[in-house]
């Protein structure tokens, strides 16, 4: 693999329109860091008008409940 592609990092994308409504998931970027992703997202996911988008390292999040 190249060093480009080795230093891709994906990144999950959440966002809610009003700020009493929770989170939902919007998709995904690639990125080679946090601002990046940030950016991606930001253009990727303009369709609505976000009171709120975070952003989160896929390797950072944790699972609870897994089935087989």
């Amino acid at each position: 693999m190249t060093k480009l592609l080795d230093d891709i990092e994906i990144y999950e994308v959440f966002a809610k329109v009003k700020p009493e409504d929770p989170l939902h998931h919007c998709g995904n970027v690639m990125a080679t860091d946090i601002s990046g992703a940030r950016v991606y997202a930001y253009k990727m996911y303009d369709e609505f008008p976000w009171s709120e988008m975070v952003v989160v390292p896929r390797r950072k999040i944790v699972t609870v409940i897994r089935t087989k």
